[in-house]
Order: C-alpha cells, then structure tokens, then sequence
C-alpha cells in the first residue's frame, strides 16, 4: 500500500523522503510516523541506496504535530474513555513500536547518512525530527523552533540539547524563540544555510559527494559519532522528555489553551501563546518564511 502522508523515491545512490501533507504544513498525524519508519528501512534494505534526503512538500518542511482538536489522532494510545490516561500515555511515549519519537530515531539509527532539506517553517516536532538527521541543510529563511517550550509540550529528541551547548540550550529552552536558518548555522544548531534558490542543488551536491565514499565507511563514521552521543545519556533523554511532554499537555494551564484553540481558533491561541514574543506568525513578514519559497512533492533530480 502507497504511504498516504509521504512520498519515497530513488534515483541512483540517493533516496528521497518528502513528507507530503502540503496543505497542513506537513504537520505529523498517524501514520506518519510509521510510513516515515518504513520508508528509512526500505532505503536501508535497499543496496543501491547510499544516502537520504529527508524534506517537505510545499511552504514548510513540518510544522510539528497538529494539535487541532487537541490530540485526538493519538487518542486511542493517551485517551480512556474521553480523559487523558497518564498510564496510557508513558506506555505509548516510551515504546520503540509505538512512539513517534523513536519512529523519526528510525534514521538516527540507520547506517546510511540522512540530509534533512530544511525550509519554511520548521518547528515544534518538526524541529525535533530535523534535527535527528546526521546533517541539516536550511535555506536562509527557514524559521526554526519549538513555540511549545511555552506551552504543551517539552523536548522530545533532545536534539536541541545535543547540538547546543548548556549556554546555548538553555537560552532556547527557557524561551521557545525561533531562530532563522542562517541564525541557526551560525550558532551551530545546523550545518548550512543558503539562499532558497539554491536549497535543493546543495542537498544534491552534498548527497552525492556522500554517495562517493564506501558505504561501510559512511557507516563506520555515523556509527562512532552515534555512539558518543549516546554515551552521553541519549536514550535517557529521549526517555523523559515524551513523559514530560505528556505532563505538560496536561497541566491546567494547557487545558485552557487547548480549549481556547477550540473555541476560538489554533490562530488565537497560538496568538496569546507567541504575542507576548512577536515571534513565529507574530512575527513581521520580513521575520517569517516567503510564503512563495515552495517545494515540489518530488526533487527535480529524482
């Protein structure tokens, strides 16, 4: 069966990912997660493929998990009759077969390199995904973020954490600002950030510069990196972050903006939450994605 919120395509040594929910901004539902699995494990299985490209069709490469009607496309695994099952939930957020965390670690895990294409908005589980990519290429516009450091949420790769340093971390942490693409090359959260023209041509330049180098040695070297990093507790994070953001889905205070988000609208919720900041679609113009830097559902060199 075709996935049904991707597309997965080939073309020599290079698999592509694109998430294709354009008119939601990618944001993540079931079964994304599983599809986005099962797509990392066929470019593994497959012995022609060297590289991944991850990206997102159309204005964003993924605005996090859609939270329109709360939570409800997760109700089955959080939900017993109606209310939230704290029970439910820490099961869910924590079993590699069930959560979507560990379904995105997918390709932290593969043994062939993964290039996420960052544009547009880039944010709250978006970011978390992104960022477990062993590169991330932006263009220069792209708003990077997690608006739910604020409210409803907290990390759930720990990426955030790993990439930054503990000045750096906290800074982002405690505030949920968002940082532009070039920003967040500067200050070493991603790899490269170049002008949206030239976005998709420096994915492909670095993908097959990649596809030139033995596919064990790639291996060797994610496999090393990895490792260091998980030495440094990355499971653990990744551990407690799914369990508090369940919490912090569920404090009075997320309940009130849940039914805000309900009553009058995601926008006016979302507009008491990032108003205060002037950040994100509170943001000036000038200070978001051009709406008009859009990605086709396929790259042009697949």
């Amino acid at each position: 069966m075709s996935p049904s919120t991707l597309l997965y395509d080939t073309h020599g040594a290079i698999a592509s990912i694109t998430l294709n929910r354009p008119d939601r901004l990618n944001t993540i539902v079931p079964p994304m997660p599983d599809e986005f699995e099962a797509a990392v494990n066929e470019a593994v299985h497959d012995d022609a493929v060297k590289v991944i490209v991850l990206r997102g069709a159309g204005r964003a490469f993924c605005a996090g998990y859609d939270f329109g009607g709360g939570f409800e496309h997760w109700d089955r695994y959080i939900t017993t009759d109606g209310r939230w099952d704290p029970g439910k939930d820490f099961a869910f957020a924590t079993a590699p077969q069930l959560a979507p965390t560990q379904k995105f670690m997918s390709m932290w895990r593969s043994p062939k390199p993964v290039i996420a294409q960052v544009h547009g908005w880039c944010v709250g589980g978006g970011s978390d995904t992104a960022l477990c990519a062993d590169l991330v290429i932006a263009s220069e516009d792209a708003r990077i973020g997690t608006p739910y450091a604020r409210m409803w949420g907290a990390y759930l790769s720990g990426m955030w954490l790993y990439r930054l340093g503990l000045t750096r971390a906290k800074e982002y942490a405690l505030t949920g600002k968002p940082l532009s693409g070039r920003e967040a090359a500067d200050i070493g959260l991603i790899n490269r950030a170049v002008p949206f023209a030239a976005l998709e041509d420096a994915v492909h330049e670095q993908a097959q510069q990649l596809a030139s180098i033995p596919a064990s040695q790639l291996a060797a070297m994610k496999l090393v990196v990895n490792q260091a990093y998980e030495n440094m507790g990355l499971a653990g994070t990744q551990t407690l972050g799914p369990i508090l953001d369940g919490l912090m889905r569920n404090t009075p205070d997320a309940h009130a903006f849940i039914d805000r988000a309900g009553g009058d609208g995601v926008r006016a919720a979302v507009a008491q939450r990032d108003g205060p900041f002037g950040d994100y679609t509170q943001a000036p113009p000038e200070q978001q994605p051009d709406p008009a830097n859009v990605v086709p559902p396929r790259p042009d060199w697949a």
